[in-house]
């Protein structure tokens, strides 16, 4: 068996947590808040370097955090089951329902490389001028710019929340010199947010940083913790495939068997994929996540 993508010989070596006094109590000016929003995000640059964290797999379950708060500002009430649910179960071909398609654009947009192309194949029916004219904003600090993008996005079409919150994420992530979009903003904006212009649409951006470093940065430590685990385990699994299964529960929120036996490139049938999750789960390196009997979902 090859060596697991994510090795590491500590979770998280000698990186503290973000510490409190940055998110302690919302700013009251916009210069605090940035200060603060600019210290979460350094903070969160040492967190994403620090060795392994799986960060495909991160950014995939802060996509489903993003997904939810989308889903609320369309007036949807699915939690994160539900849209684990609507987007891991159904055939090939269905569609998702409407919570299950926002979640479907966040873990589409976060999965591969910022770009014009692959933003236009996550989100249904923005234009790919309308893209490049938001990943080309410049001036200003990166979170003024991705405020930017969603006061210029919300104007032209109010309704279109999740759009503009993956192309703000996305600006964000783009001015910080990364390569893929980590969901932050869209954790902690709130519909009376969304709402607001210029300035006080600016302090609302640079808390929000703040309140969704402090969600992401302790699930990254989590994460590696658990990842770590799982790569203890990989070279003791026997079943064929099995460290294509590894690699997938590595990068990927959630995965039902059917899914993971399509995925393991012939290496696994229906029945050795719920095998193999069940054997995970004995040795508590995977969890099933739904808690019935059937139409399971498993992940790290």
């Amino acid at each position: 068996m090859r060596t697991p993508r994510f090795q590491t010989t500590e979770p998280l070596p000698g990186l503290p947590p973000l510490p409190g006094w940055i998110g302690a109590v919302p700013a009251e000016t916009l210069e605090a808040a940035a200060f603060r929003s600019g210290a979460a995000l350094a903070h969160l640059h040492l967190v994403a370097g620090a060795g392994g964290v799986p960060l495909a797999l991160w950014r995939d379950r802060l996509a489903l955090a993003a997904a939810e708060v989308c889903a609320g500002f369309a007036g949807r009430r699915e939690g994160q089951a539900a849209l684990r649910d609507a987007v891991h179960l159904p055939r090939p071909g269905d569609h998702p329902g409407p919570a299950g398609a926002i979640f479907r654009q966040w873990s589409r947009a976060v999965a591969r490389p910022i770009s014009v192309a692959h933003l236009g194949k996550a989100m249904d029916g923005m234009s790919a001028e309308r893209i490049g004219l938001c990943l080309d904003t410049t001036g200003g600090t990166p979170v003024e710019r991705a405020a930017r993008v969603i006061e210029a996005v919300l104007a032209d079409t109010p309704r279109a929340e999740t759009a503009a919150l993956i192309l703000a994420d996305a600006v964000l992530a783009r001015s910080l010199g990364r390569e893929h979009l980590l969901p932050l903003l869209a954790l902690a904006l709130k519909p009376r947010d969304l709402r607001m212009r210029g300035e006080d649409l600016r302090l609302a951006c640079h808390r929000a940083v703040v309140a969704g470093a402090g969600q992401a940065a302790p699930m990254a430590a989590n994460l590696a913790r658990a990842a770590a685990r799982l790569q203890a385990v990989a070279p003791k699994l026997r079943a064929r495939g099995a460290d294509r299964a590894v690699d997938l529960f590595l990068t990927r929120d959630a995965l039902a068997p059917a899914a993971l036996a399509a995925q393991s490139h012939g290496g696994l049938s229906d029945r050795a994929a719920r095998r193999l999750c069940d054997r995970l789960v004995e040795l508590a390196v995977v969890r099933e996540l739904t808690g019935r009997d059937s139409y399971r979902l498993y992940g790290v």
